[in-house]
């Protein structure tokens, strides 16, 4: 899944393209909103929010819609052919277009349309937004202090905690806070000993939210750009230790690496970070203005699937014994 760097730059692409300009095509192609047509109307403003975009229209609308796992945005000119292979017509979840760009969300994970007004509903549980304006680092670590029995790792990646960090930053933060992913959040000795590791991934997303491909170690030479994350049974850049994996969420690190199974994820399973949509989801009705609703579980724990007792992505950590002590 894209994470919160990928996610702002999407946002930007997204601004360049629709704020400011009338709308000229307006195409949901999700059960709720098939007869929602928002042309004519201008675009105030996209706007990221963790792992979440928020494109707001004329007439108190916002247009919420999430990546998932396998979702992306395209922006093209106006009239020019969609490609094929990611492009084909049954991947396309909406188009918003104006005279000038064409912005076309595929295998979008949420498709929503709500109003304005109403954004909380979305994402109103999420935590202060790493990339965000409002950035708030003591309300963070005052967050991740709540669960004090949760591990470090499993925390981090609560969104409700701090929005945008992803499984590539976790491990990265973690390793060069020298923070093992099952140290307790009570374990720390005090709020500044967390906020140092808040901080370190707040500083690690800035660092890359402008640029494509993560980064976290000065050298972007293929197998060289992370410390740890990626990089089972490689040695570490730092000490030389083989860097191990494991899974989080009640299960230590294994004696192989792997946990149960001792066998590496298939390249599915590893894929999955949220859990998957049978959709593009809704919380409207479909045609612009019109209230209606679903049921949504914002806080749904997406990390339930261990199928074949290996770990889902989110469950998936990287880390170095040496470095990382337990």
């Amino acid at each position: 899944m894209p994470e919160g760097d990928a996610v702002y730059r999407t946002a930007r692409r997204l601004r360049r393209a629709l704020d400011g300009r009338v709308l000229t095509r307006s195409d949901f192609r999700v059960p709720r909103h098939a007869s929602a047509d928002l042309t004519g109307r201008g675009v105030h403003e996209t706007v990221s929010r963790g792992k979440h975009l928020l494109t707001r229209v004329e007439g108190g609308l916002t247009v919420h819609t999430h990546l998932r796992m396998d979702g992306s945005w395209r922006v093209l000119p106006a009239g020019a052919r969609l490609p094929a292979g990611d492009l084909r017509t049954d991947a396309i979840r909406l188009i918003l277009a104006n005279a000038e760009w064409l912005a076309a969300g595929v295998r979008l994970g949420v498709v929503d349309l709500l109003p304005t007004a109403e954004e909380d509903r979305v994402v109103g549980h999420l935590g202060p937004d790493l990339l965000g304006p409002d950035w708030d680092l003591a309300e963070a670590v005052r967050r991740l202090s709540g669960a004090p029995a949760e591990t470090i790792g499993v925390a981090l990646l609560d969104q409700r905690n701090l929005a945008g960090i992803g499984t590539i930053y976790r491990a990265e933060t973690l390793f060069l806070a020298g923070v093992s992913p099952w140290r307790p959040v009570g374990a720390f000795k005090d709020a500044a000993s967390l906020g140092k590791v808040v901080d370190l991934a707040h500083r690690l997303l800035t660092a890359n939210r402008d640029r494509a491909g993560i980064v976290t170690t000065g050298d972007a030479r293929p197998g060289r750009s992370t410390w740890v994350y990626g990089r089972p049974g490689r040695s570490c850049h730092r000490c030389g230790t083989r860097i191990r994996t494991g899974s989080l969420g009640g299960v230590g690190p294994s004696e192989h690496g792997w946990p149960r199974s001792g066998q590496r994820p298939s390249s599915s399973e590893e894929s999955r970070e949220e859990s998957r949509p049978d959709e593009s989801r809704s919380s409207e009705e479909s045609r612009a203005g019109v209230r209606g609703g679903m049921r949504r579980t914002p806080h749904q724990d997406p990390v339930k699937d261990t199928r074949g007792g290996r770990p889902s992505q989110e469950r998936l950590i990287y880390w170095c014994p040496s470095c990382q002590p337990a």
